[in-house]
């Protein structure tokens, strides 16, 4: 009666990312148009979420879409050409966490 489900299509099943769906790719490439230095961010899938990306600008304004895994991730930076990075390995950079401390402090 508790027993867990599988889920089918997840890691388990050997299946991969849900794919990103064409208004999530768009939305990431109006952010790295309309923004300078935008550098990109494979968050590892969970759990709870797919793989993301987020997209972090030199100011620290930053972007989070689903992507069609880590693989999509750097095919996607490749096209765009903008670096990539695993979040993993370098963490996020101080840039985002200013600009949302500035945010949280900012007259509503």
């Amino acid at each position: 009666m508790f027993r867990r489900r599988k889920k089918s299509g997840g890691a388990a099943g050997g299946g991969g990312d849900r794919p990103a769906n064409r208004g999530d790719l768009e939305h990431l490439e109006q952010f790295i148009r309309s923004r300078r230095g935008v550098e990109a961010f494979i968050e590892p899938r969970t759990t709870v979420t797919e793989t993301t990306v987020m997209l972090i600008a030199h100011d620290g304004e930053w972007t989070r879409r689903r992507i069609d895994g880590p693989e999509g991730a750097r095919r996607f930076a490749h096209k765009m050409a903008i670096p990539i990075y695993d979040v993993r390995l370098v963490g996020y950079p101080q840039r985002m966490r200013d600009y949302n401390e500035r945010r949280k402090r900012a007259p509503s």
